[in-house]
Parts: structure tokens; sequence; C-alpha cells
């Protein structure tokens, strides 16, 4: 799993950083969560390719919206056919939809909108779901955790020989959690060769929020929390009267939930040049990796144990 970061500033865009987009790419399927002004530049910048499946919008904020007009019209200037899933908070529906319809253009492939609302699952994969969860800004806004299932634990092959198993199919039929007879008719359970379940990886994005237990709930041990720090506590109380969270207070919550990274994002403009305010408070308050993200940035999601 590879997380692109396309925009990380705030509400205002400078010249190191677009507005709000990241890109995640999990076992070849793209995903989009939320796609600001630009993001379709931001993609052929970062080589991460247009074919996305599904975007997740947090909310209708501007910076979190405006690209989507210009990415969808640009595929269809390049003859996409394959349907697009847009999951987005409830009552939002119409909003998206005049997006695409943006100066009388009609799409020319199927667009699905989707309204979620917090604690649903929007996307049900085979062995992975993302869902909304609440999130507390100025308006309707949910954030996105994308949590796989939990994979086979390991298959022991020594353990396996040493009970007569030969090798072969009945060695994956092991793992597929079957058991199997040998030719002198012993038969050996799966537990007897297989350790125990191992944690799939687990994703999560806020957008723009204070930091609210909702957040808190869902993040527990993430492997990637990529939570907004608008600011450093000198606007601590600008924070508060907006809807956004400090660099610190992203940190006490990654430390409260144990998240294994923590990536700072939607930085002010104010900090244009210098955001090592930001990742300094986040650091002193958790204790794993924390970082202040920055457009181009590419992080590989790790299973937890490896």
């Amino acid at each position: 799993m590879r997380v692109t970061f396309l925009g990380t500033s705030g509400a205002v865009p400078t010249t190191e950083r677009a507005p709000s987009a990241v890109f995640c790419n999990r076992e070849g399927e793209r995903y989009l969560f939320d796609c600001g002004e630009g993001t379709q530049r931001q993609m052929m910048r970062f080589g991460t390719g247009f074919s996305v499946s599904h975007l997740f919008v947090t909310h209708l904020h501007g910076d979190h919206v405006l690209g989507i007009p210009g990415l969808v019209q640009t595929w269809d200037f390049n003859d996409r056919e394959e349907p697009l899933a847009i999951h987005a908070p409830p009552g939002s529906r119409k909003h998206v939809e005049s997006l695409l319809h943006a100066g009388g253009h009609q799409p020319g492939f199927p667009i699905r909108v989707n309204e979620v609302s917090p604690g649903n699952v929007a996307l049900d994969g085979e062995d992975f779901e993302v869902r909304a969860f609440r999130t507390e800004h100025r308006t309707r806004s949910v954030g996105w955790a994308l949590v796989e299932d939990d994979r086979r634990g390991r298959f022991d092959r020594e353990r396996a020989e040493e009970l007569g198993v030969p090798v072969g199919p009945k060695f994956g039929r092991l793992h597929d959690g079957e058991a199997v007879e040998l030719d002198d008719g012993r038969v050996v359970e799966p537990e007897q060769v297989v350790g125990e379940p191992r944690p799939g990886r687990k994703l999560v994005y806020t957008g723009d929020t204070r930091p609210v237990n909702s957040t808190a709930e869902v993040a527990q041990d993430a492997d990637l929390l990529i939570h907004e720090a608008t600011f450093a506590s000198d606007e601590a109380a600008r924070a508060r009267s907006t809807g956004h969270t400090t660099g610190r207070e992203a940190g006490e919550l990654a430390q409260q939930v144990g998240v294994r990274r923590l990536a700072l994002t939607h930085i002010s403009s104010r900090y244009a040049g210098d955001a090592s305010e930001i990742a300094s408070e986040a650091a002193r308050a958790f204790d794993g990796e924390s970082f202040v993200a920055h457009d181009g940035l590419e992080v590989e999601v790790t299973y937890p144990d490896e």
C-alpha cells in the first residue's frame, strides 16, 4: 500500500503546497481522498496515474473538491469508460453533482455519488473496507478509514513435515483452514501448523476536523494516521474557532491511541516557509514516528508485523 500526498496545504495554496488530495495505491487499486484544485496536475507531476476507481470526499469546502470538475473533464478527454464512485457526507449529493456538470459538462462515463453516514461502509472489498467516521468541522464532514481484514497466520512448514504432511497441495489446503488426511489415516488440523491470524493494515485520513473521540476510536493502532494540523499552538484559539487542529493536539491524539506513524497535513499558508514548529509540537506529544507531509511525498504502509 503506497500513499502519495498530492496536496498538503490548508485552505489557501502556496507555491510549495497544493490544496488537499491524498492518493492511495493498494494492491493495484487506486483511490483518491479529497480532490482540491489542481489535483490532476499533481497526479501527472508525481506519477500516480489517473486510474482512480473511488473518490472519497471528506467535506465540500472548495480546497477539498474544486479539482473534481477538471479531473472529470480530463477523464472524458481521455475517453474513459470505467465507472467512478464518489463517496461523500450525507446531504452532499446535489452539490457534488453540480461540480460534475460545471460549465454544462455531461460526463461520458458512469459516475455514482454515494452519501455515506459516519459508521457506515462506503466500499466493501474482498479483504478490506473503507468506512466513514464522524469528524468535527464547520460543515457536514466525515473522515475515512481503510481497514484490511486479518490475514492468515504463518504456515509452519517444518512442523508440517514433522507431522508427515507431504510437500504439495496439502500444504495449501492446511493454510486455507482445511484439515487433511495422511496416507496412514491420521488427520492433521490447520491449527497444528498455522499460527494465529495476523492483522491487516489500517490507514486513517481525517480531512479537516477538531481532534475528536470518533477519530481516536477508529484510529486505534493505525499503521498510518493522516491527521490535519493546520496550526501550531500559538494559534490554538483560531484552531478551535475554525474547526481545525494544532500539531500538539494531533500528536496527543496519536499518542492516546497508539498509532504507528502520524502524518500531519493541511498546513496553513502562514507556515509556508517553515512548518517545523508544527512538526516539533507533534513530536513532543507523540512517541512514535511523526512528520509534516509535503507535496509529492510517498509513504509505504507496511503490515504491523513487518
